[in-house]
């Protein structure tokens, strides 16, 4: 499957956070999130294993017990169920897969 770039789809999923579905299949689903500096994303969990890639900007990511301030080309691994949170410092753009799939991004 390819997918080719689609301006449109962005969605707010709170407040300073706009995320789109950029490509999925079966089992996993590609977001691309906007992220506005001074947001913050509160703790939470899921059952979905989450890898992200920062392309640019700049946040404080806590996973479980550990903090790391993610900057462009850093990436992350949550395991499902692992509680995590960010505050974001800078504008910032991510690129994160979902597996399994998180059909509530899609559409």
């Amino acid at each position: 499957m390819f997918k080719e770039c689609d301006e449109t789809g962005n969605k707010e999923v709170l407040p300073s956070i706009r995320m789109k579905a950029v490509v999925y299949g079966d089992k996993t689903l590609m977001t691309e999130s906007l992220l506005k500096a001074g947001g913050f994303l509160p703790a939470h969990d899921h059952i979905h294993e989450q890898t992200g890639y920062m392309v640019s900007g700049k946040m404080r990511f806590r996973i479980g017990e550990e903090t790391f301030e993610v900057s462009p080309s850093d990436s992350w691994n949550i395991p499902g169920g692992v509680p995590h949170s960010a505050d974001i410092l800078d504008d910032s753009v991510a690129v994160e897969v979902f597996c399994s799939r998180r059909d509530e991004y899609i559409g």
